[in-house]
């Protein structure tokens, strides 16, 4: 490997790297739908590797057409742009609608006292009736198109700094230097995002959060609405 090579490489997994940890819609929304949806670490997992392969691949499919058309690095900008902000209001269509999926699911969700009467007397408890239905329904895969629709999302969403940071240098060094630089920016990117995910999937898990069970769902789709406006108006 030559040393402009390494360089490229090197170049490729830095980007990656704080790229994912500075764009939260990289990690936030797995921490959340996990949370909110009991998904095992494996899923959670599995969910978000794929994810970021849908993310990376959409990218390195338009960067090799523009190798390989001598498109200009300006005009798939401009593409990728487009897709950040179709990606951008599918974050905010999604949170809003699961947002007020949560906040009904919350409402009925509300615990209630029952009164049982018995020979010696009568006592009364506590309990609700839907929790125990959202996680069957999630155990056995039913009715739960959630990774599919984070994958699509993923899938419009822009890696940007890829072409113009990464692929068209890459490119013009060589076609197998080319690969080797997007195999590290993906490999940096991906990685970084399960680790983040896990890692902070596992700190809710050690919190107690009991008092907030009913509003899992709310808080989850709340946190991808506001995740949604940030890209879009504030540019992260």
């Amino acid at each position: 490997m030559s040393t402009e090579l390494k360089i490229l490489a090197i170049t490729a997994a830095s980007i990656g790297l704080f790229h994912t940890i500075f764009g939260p819609d990289h990690y936030l929304p797995f921490i959340m739908m996990s949370w909110a949806r009991k998904w095992s670490v494996l899923k959670t997992a599995i969910i978000t590797f794929l994810c970021g392969i849908g993310h990376i691949a959409s990218s390195v499919v338009l960067g090799l057409i523009g190798v390989a058309f001598g498109l200009a690095v300006n005009n798939l900008v401009k593409i990728e742009s487009v897709r950040g902000n179709i990606a951008a209001w599918l974050f905010i269509a999604f949170g809003l609608v699961y947002f007020v999926w949560g906040l009904r699911r919350a409402y009925l969700n509300k615990p209630h006292t029952h009164i049982h009467a018995h020979g010696e007397g009568e006592h009364t408890h506590e309990h609700t009736h839907k929790t125990e239905h959202v996680h069957i329904h999630d155990q056995d895969g039913k009715k739960n198109i959630t990774p599919w629709v984070l994958f699509t999302i993923f899938v419009f969403g822009p890696c940007e700094p890829l072409i113009p940071l990464v692929m068209y240098p890459a490119a013009k060094h060589s076609l197998s230097g080319m690969i080797v630089v997007t195999a590290v920016f993906g490999t940096v990117t991906i990685v970084t995002m399960l680790t983040i995910t896990l890692l902070a999937l596992a700190g809710v898990h050690m919190t107690h959060l009991n008092r907030l069970e009913r509003y899992t769902h709310a808080i989850a789709g709340a946190t991808i609405l506001v995740c949604g406006l940030a890209i879009q108006f504030l540019g992260l």
